[in-house]
């Protein structure tokens, strides 16, 4: 799917003249006026950037940035101003901006700060992609290999899960090697960090002892 960069702003002048030159280059580009039409217009899963402004009437850049990080968290954002504003650039990067440019960059600039965003999103779609892939693994346990599965990574001892659950170490060492079959780990330390990356409580059980 070809990526779109997303111009936000509210100078037209600007916005046309910005569009042009992507689309010189081969990028596909959409434009919208404010924040607000760009919301009620979000893209869904296509891949791509946002060149947002800073200071728009209505909601501001850092207000749709918010938004976008709910709604849409895999779009890298690029702020456009004219005005330099160090707290607001510095704002903007601390909540997950790829880049703040002052208004106007050159051209080289610019692309490469449109290369470097695109390429973000690419690295953000596979990382969550893998994400997605481990928790439909973890879904896929039964619920006693959940159970085994959550006093796994909190270090538990085959004998002390078996105690929990009331069962013997024969069947959890079944259920144990059911776990790692299903998720494709090759270690405990890999079903830890399985574990870890799709945020599951390491220090919490999931079964009564």
């Amino acid at each position: 799917m070809t990526p779109v960069v997303h111009i936000v702003d509210d100078d037209e002048s600007y916005r046309t003249a910005t569009a042009r030159l992507l689309s010189a280059y081969g990028l596909k580009v959409e434009a919208y006026e404010s924040g607000d039409q760009f919301l009620a217009r979000l893209p869904g899963c296509e891949p791509g950037c946002v060149l947002l402004d800073l200071l728009m009437p209505g909601q501001s850049g850092l207000q749709i940035q918010r938004q976008l990080l709910e709604r849409a968290p895999l779009l890298p954002i690029v702020f456009l101003t004219g005005e330099g504003d160090i707290k607001a650039g510095v704002d903007a990067m601390k909540a997950g901006a790829q880049d703040f440019l002052e208004k106007p960059s050159s051209v080289a600039v610019l692309m490469e700060t449109i290369e470097r965003a695109l390429a973000q999103y690419e690295r953000r779609r596979a990382e969550h992609e893998r994400l997605l892939g481990l928790r439909t693994l973890v879904a896929s346990l039964s619920t006693r290999e959940a159970e085994v599965f959550g006093l796994i990574i909190r270090g538990q001892l085959n004998k002390q899960i078996a105690y929990a659950l009331g069962i013997s170490e024969r069947t959890v060492k079944v259920h144990r090697h059911q776990v790692m079959e299903k998720l494709g780990a090759r270690s405990l330390a890999e079903a830890v960090s399985m574990a870890a990356d799709i945020g599951l409580d390491l220090g919490r059980a999931t079964a009564s002892e």
